[in-house]
């Protein structure tokens, strides 16, 4: 296990520093699809919504904040006396290049495997596109949930599971080229991600029948989504640039610990943790859930 770690950190050190800079304004950009993919999964129509979630917060963490785009966007809707820290594994120098002139904003390294006493309680833990990248998710979440306030939420987002051919064929492309090298492993992401720039172009959605045996559902998509939800990932957005739609497909296929789960699993979770569930999401890509102590509903 310890080696598939490695792999994996190595793996987003590899992405942030190839890609210091991406995705930073479209996360920003509230007409963009990012922006609006981020704010919809956790239940939050606009921005004054995202706004009204923030205002009460004192002291948020961002845990597993990569290059710091989504931290910059906390900060945008807290209040400016709050305080904001980002915390990360591999890459939160980058973060710090990018967003350390942020006020009451800080970076710092911290392992979710370990105890995170260390870094003080908070009202709002933010943790999303980061758990199923480590060893243990629910052991990461739990270590979480243990410096949450007794008011505080924490608001996380996995990969869920799958059609089978899609599972299968994600798990083989990541075999196959996590002990490449970076250049090795650019040749192999660069050929699916020129796939999906071609794909996404065929105009038209299409009726496609359900196959249950296969957990391949009816569905009325274009052919580029069919594949995309069905075959494998391979990503394509005309928002982004083409170093941006690498950038996700290699984050997807390259590193090692990629976990995916069920909405009834990360309920289980919750409920083991003593939180209540105040938002729950399964939609094609992955699973969005927000809970809080039990006895702040009271």
């Amino acid at each position: 296990m310890d080696n598939l770690r490695n792999q994996t950190n190595s793996s987003f050190r590899q992405k942030w520093t190839n890609g210091s800079t991406a995705f930073l304004n479209t996360t920003m950009d509230e007409g963009s699809e990012i922006f609006t993919w981020i704010t919809n999964r956790n239940g939050f129509q606009s921005s004054s919504d995202v706004t009204e979630w923030l205002l009460p917060r004192k002291r948020v963490l961002d845990a597993g904040c990569g290059n710091g785009r989504v931290t910059h966007l906390l900060r945008r809707y807290m209040r400016p006396d709050a305080e904001l820290l980002g915390i990360d594994f591999s890459s939160h120098e980058i973060a710090t290049n990018n967003f350390g002139d942020l006020p009451n904003t800080d970076f710092q390294f911290a392992d979710l495997m370990q105890n995170l006493s260390h870094l003080g309680t908070f009202d709002l833990i933010y943790c999303q596109e980061v758990l199923h990248h480590t060893q243990d998710p629910q052991k990461a979440f739990r270590n979480l949930t243990e410096i949450l306030t007794p008011e505080g939420e924490i608001a996380i987002y996995v990969y869920k599971k799958k059609a089978e051919i899609r599972e299968f064929s994600d798990d083989f492309i990541r075999d196959r080229i996590k002990d490449l090298s970076y250049e090795e492993t650019k040749e192999v992401i660069g050929q699916i991600t020129n796939f999906a720039r071609v794909v996404a172009q065929i105009p038209g959605e299409f009726s496609f029948p359900g196959i249950s045996v296969l957990g391949i559902n009816e569905s009325h998509l274009s052919l580029h989504r069919f594949i995309y939800n069905n075959i494998f990932k391979n990503f394509w957005n005309e928002e982004l640039s083409y170093e941006e739609n690498f950038l996700i497909n290699f984050d997807w296929y390259h590193p090692s610990l990629c976990s995916r789960h069920t909405l009834s699993e990360i309920l289980e979770w919750y409920a083991n943790s003593g939180l209540t569930v105040i938002h729950a999401l399964e939609d094609d890509f992955g699973i969005t859930v927000r809970g809080v102590a039990s006895n702040h509903l009271k």
